[in-house]
């Protein structure tokens, strides 16, 4: 991960165990897994719906605010920084993987 991920992946380490009183990483963490996914959800419908209104801007907001709950889910899941650029660097090796085409989105 670069720097500025990697940080915020500290950050939201140190919420979870020392929780700060005006936190909103700790009242996530407070709120438990379900609210985490809950806007890991939330967070993923925006960026689609800012992609599909070619709302550069907005899509680079949502983006960032995607990537932060996933990280937040990461740090709950226990899962490390290391764990998940295994997985990247593994499948960055990959060539020649063409899946088959989905059913296209008619409307949202």
């Amino acid at each position: 991960m670069n720097n500025a991920l990697s940080e915020m992946y500290e950050t939201i380490l140190q919420r979870k165990t020392h929780r700060e009183e005006g936190s909103y990483t700790s009242y996530l963490f407070d709120k438990g897994k379900e609210k985490i996914l809950k806007k890991v959800g939330e967070e993923s419908t925006e960026v689609v719906i800012a992609a599909m209104a070619d709302d550069h801007d907005g899509l680079v907001e949502e983006l960032n605010d995607l990537v932060y709950h996933l990280l937040v889910l990461m740090v709950e899941a226990g899962v490390t920084p290391e764990e998940f650029m295994a997985v990247a660097e593994k499948r960055a090796e990959k060539t020649h993987n063409l899946k088959p085409e989905r059913k296209p989105i008619d409307t949202l």
